[in-house]
């Protein structure tokens, strides 16, 4: 015991000093500066400086514009980049920048949240790709030993400004990858679905969870700002008690401006189609190499519309790719990417995705290294099947579309409904709304996009259908459409509909003993599991248009049609897919109040209790259509 004892320890020490060789490195082979770049009107923005000691050959720029913060802040600290795998980049030799954008911590000036593009900018006008532009013109003419050539990079709002750097097309940029990209906060991103708002999201970004992302920005600073914070724990009791939206507002008080804007601006006006994304995606000329995750709680919309958007407004003209992983937000720049919540891959597919595609790709523009015949146009994790796949386009050219119909007793299946004046109908009762997940939450959880939906499945206020068990795989690639014929007993309702991946009952991987005393790995039981593969909700006010909502008339029949956001996923022969209905999702999205009213200014009084119908009739048939890849 005594040697194995002594053996532990000199493999501790060596271990412990080869890690501290290399977390030392950096320091020894790079110099950090810290400088003020000028921009165009006169704002001086923060910019922090990794460069390469050694001079025997020429080093190409790697820039990522963030409203997160370069810290750690003083020459003399450098951030652990040993510990991410953005270390390669040292050791190819890049000059890595970072700096914070107009308006955030050590910069000048002011921030407008999500900037709108201006294509015609006259004289000193600016927006975030002459923000970009600036830094980079800069960069080359200032920073000794550059190759002339420049790469933009970043996840989620620094995603975003990656989306506005390409569009700046300054002649050094070589190559952009937005990454989850922040791209439309109305229709699919972050704090809007489908005009339905996630004020989990927005409320704890602007004024908790650490954030305070909108307190005001009179000078640089280098410390966070004080953050609102939550008075109590329990997310879904602090929602529900603190009532209406205007109760949310009152936490923010009057110096948080864009949650005014936001609460300004309930319908997709000419405020928020200015703020979309996808405008600046035309004439690009650097490089682009999309990115997203198919479990992102926030920007999964981003990814796949920014893309489609830059295919549709460049033909041919420039590399443009996406790639899709399984995984959470951000996940793929992380050192794990084995399981998303209880799911398992089987192998780190966020390690597969950084050597095999986001490294090489810098590589070959920036340093005319390797080549990235590995990238195809669409390469695709296909989570059940636990494979990548690479398409020629997305969606896939070999995918057709599969009606399945919602049935009468909970089915669910290719046949048309044959019956007439069929429905199955639920009570929506804002008093009690459909928790996102299982169990007390504080902040909103990255792995409910994947989580075990028979929480929701045993609620009367939550509709279940599915299909029998399948006799063969089916694999479904591309964006799936709700198309749910629907009377209420009032005049506005939100719709939830998820798609499900229902596990065989004997499952082979973490089978629990339900009779030990101990089990110190407590691993999830996956039989019988309901796997979320996507959900997402629909507004119902806004089915024949986001910019003039219109309200329901009590007991007609309507069709509320919408988009899920793609999904890539097989379901195995042995499983079963289901679809659950439902209209609340909370606290993660707020309460529809089930009337006709200004639900971001109406009060406790305006919520009432809704009777829903969905119909499964032979002239009113609710369905989902599934991309079935053949």
């Amino acid at each position: 015991m005594k040697k194995l004892l002594t053996c532990l320890f000199i493999i501790v020490c060596v271990a412990s000093k080869a890690q501290n060789a290399d977390s030392v490195w950096i320091k020894n082979n790079y110099a950090k500066k810290e400088v003020y770049i000028t921009m165009r009107d006169g704002i001086r923005l923060f910019t922090s400086i990794y460069m390469p000691k050694s001079t025997v050959e020429l080093h190409p720029v790697l820039l990522s514009r963030t409203p997160y913060s370069c810290e750690p802040y003083g020459e003399e600290n450098y951030k652990d980049y040993w510990n991410s795998y953005q270390k390669e980049y040292f050791k190819e030799g890049y000059i890595m920048v970072k700096q914070d954008v107009r308006g955030r911590w050590m910069s000048e000036g002011q921030i407008i949240n999500v900037r709108p593009f201006n294509a015609n900018k006259k004289s000193k006008e600016i927006d975030e790709s002459s923000d970009t532009y600036d830094t980079i013109d800069w960069l080359i003419k200032n920073i000794t030993n550059n190759n002339g050539k420049v790469g933009v990079f970043g996840i989620s709002y620094p995603g975003f400004y990656s989306t506005m750097a390409a569009a700046s097309n300054h002649p050094a940029l070589k190559a952009v990858s937005p990454q989850a990209p922040v791209t439309n906060w109305f229709i699919g991103d972050d704090f809007h679905h489908n005009g339905a708002f996630f004020q989990m999201d927005a409320f704890g970004f602007y004024s908790a969870q650490g954030f305070a992302f909108g307190v005001p920005h009179p000078k640089p600073v280098s410390v966070a700002a004080t953050s609102v914070g939550y008075p109590e724990h329990d997310s879904y009791k602090f929602f529900l008690e603190t009532g209406s939206l205007k109760n949310l507002t009152k936490y923010t008080g009057d110096s948080i401006a864009f949650w005014k804007d936001l609460m300004a601006h309930p319908n997709y006006d000419d405020w928020w189609k200015a703020r979309d994304a996808r405008i600046a995606t035309k004439k690009l000329q650097p490089a682009l190499l999309w990115v997203g995750g198919l479990f992102d709680a926030e920007d999964c919309w981003g990814a796949w519309n920014a893309y489609k958007a830059a295919e549709e407004n460049n033909p041919g003209k420039v590399f443009n790719k996406i790639v899709m992983g399984p995984w959470y937000h951000g996940q793929w720049a992380s050192n794990d990417g084995t399981h998303h919540g209880n799911i398992q891959f089987g192998s780190n597919t966020s390690e597969y995705y950084q050597q095999h595609f986001e490294v090489p790709f810098f590589n070959y523009f920036l340093k005319d290294k390797g080549d990235i015949a590995q990238i195809g146009e669409a390469s695709i994790y296909i989570t059940g099947a636990n494979e990548w796949k690479t398409f020629m386009q997305w969606p896939p050219a070999g995918k057709e579309d599969q009606a399945m119909y919602l049935q009468q007793n909970g089915k669910l299946s290719a046949e048309k409904p044959a019956a007439t004046n069929s429905f199955s109908e639920y009570t929506s009762d804002p008093a009690k709304p459909v928790p996102y997940e299982e169990g007390v939450r504080f902040n909103r959880t990255r792995t409910y996009m994947s989580a075990d939906q028979r929480f929701a499945a045993t609620r009367p206020d939550v509709l279940v259908f599915k299909t029998d068990t399948l006799t063969n795989n089916m694999t479904v690639t591309g964006n799936v459409i709700a198309d749910i014929m629907t009377s209420i007993s009032t005049t506005d309702a939100d719709f939830v509909v998820k798609v499900i991946d229902v596990f065989p009952e004997y499952l082979g991987y973490n089978d629990v003993d339900i009779y030990a005393e101990k089990d110190p790995v407590n691993p999830y039981r996956m039989g019988g599991y309901q796997m979320l593969v996507r959900a997402e909700i629909f507004r119902g006010r806004y089915r024949k248009s986001y910019e003039n909502p219109t309200a329901f008339t009590p007991g007609k029949i309507e069709e509320v049609k919408f988009e899920l956001p793609s999904i890539a996923h097989s379901f195995k022969k042995g499983h079963r897919i289901m679809v659950q209905v439902q209209s609340s999702w909370f606290p993660l999205v707020d309460r529809n109040p089930q009337q006709f009213v200004d639900i971001y200014h109406c009060d406790e009084k305006d919520f009432i209790k809704s009777d829903i119908k969905i119909y499964h009739e032979i002239n009113h048939a609710s369905k989902i259509i599934l991309p079935v890849l053949k």
